[in-house]
C-alpha cells in the first residue's frame, strides 16, 4: 500500500497564468467575448447567461457545421481522426507522450503554463485542459491514495483559496499496466460553480494532469461527453 505524502511535498504542477494570456494561436485576444479557458473554475468570470438555452444551442451548431464545412473543404481525411469515437477529435503528442479526445467543435486556446487548451467558444466553462511537470517519482501511487492526492491538486491547483471546493470522488485505473488516478470535483465562485472531472499519472519522468469541466447548469447535458475525454486519456512512451 502506498505511503501518503505530506500535501506540501506533492509535485504539483503551478497554476496557470492570467486568463488574459489566453488566445488562439495566430488570433487576436478572446476576452471581449469569453475570459480564456483554464482547467479550473476560477479561469473565467462568472458566464454570460443567453436569453434560454436554445438560443445558445442555435449558435454552437452554425459554428460546428461552419467548421466542418471548413474541415471538408481544406483537409484529407485524417486516419487517426477516424478511429476517434462519433462527435469527438484526437490528439496525440508523442514528443511528450500522451493521447486524448475532446468534443467536435471547441477550438484550441493558447495559457501560459499549459501544455494544450481547448474549450467551446460558447459557454467558457466548458473546456479541457492537460499540463506536464518533471518528477523524479515513477508511479502515482508513490504519492498516495487517490483521494488525498486529488484533494491536494484541487485546493493547490485546480481552484484559487477563494472558491469553496469538494471532492466527490476518486478512484484508481489501470491500463495497460500504468496506474491513473481519476476524480470528480466542483469549485463554487460567487456567480457560478464548474463541476470537473480529472486524471492525472506518472511516466516519462512527468507528472501528467488532464482536467475538464463544465458550468454546474449544464452539467447533466455534458457529463457524457466530459467522461469520455477523461477515460480517452492515456500516456504514451516518448519517441
Amino acid at each position: 500500500m502506498a505511503t501518503a505524502v505530506p500535501a506540501a511535498s506533492l509535485p504539483l504542477p503551478r497554476r496557470a497564468s492570467s486568463p488574459a494570456a489566453a488566445r488562439r494561436p495566430g488570433t487576436p485576444s478572446l476576452r471581449k467575448r469569453h475570459c480564456a479557458a483554464r482547467p479550473v473554475a476560477a479561469a473565467c468570470s462568472p458566464p454570460r447567461q443567453h436569453n434560454n438555452e436554445e438560443e445558445g444551442s442555435g449558435r454552437r451548431q452554425v459554428l460546428v457545421a461552419g467548421a466542418a464545412a471548413g474541415a471538408a473543404f481544406l483537409s484529407r481525411p485524417n486516419p487517426a481522426a477516424s478511429e476517434a469515437k462519433k462527435g469527438f477529435t484526437p490528439v496525440t503528442d508523442k514528443k511528450v507522450g500522451y493521447s486524448f479526445l475532446y468534443p467536435f467543435g471547441w477550438q484550441e486556446v493558447a495559457v501560459q503554463g499549459q501544455d494544450k487548451v481547448y474549450k467551446d467558444v460558447i459557454e467558457p466553462l466548458e473546456s479541457v485542459s492537460i499540463n506536464t511537470i518533471s518528477t523524479s517519482k515513477q508511479d502515482i501511487r508513490e504519492l498516495g491514495p487517490p483521494d488525498k492526492v486529488a484533494e491536494a491538486l484541487i485546493k493547490k491547483v485546480l481552484a484559487p483559496p477563494s472558491q469553496k471546493t469538494k471532492l466527490i470522488e476518486a478512484k484508481e485505473n489501470e491500463v495497460d499496466g500504468r496506474a491513473y488516478y481519476t476524480f470528480e470535483f466542483t469549485a463554487q465562485a460567487p456567480n457560478f460553480t464548474r463541476h470537473a472531472l480529472g486524471a492525472i499519472a506518472i511516466a516519462n519522468g512527468k507528472f501528467y494532469t488532464l482536467t475538464t469541466g463544465a458550468n454546474e447548469r449544464r452539467w447533466d447535458k455534458m457529463k457524457d461527453r466530459l467522461h469520455t475525454v477523461v477515460d480517452s486519456f492515456r500516456i504514451e512512451n516518448r519517441i
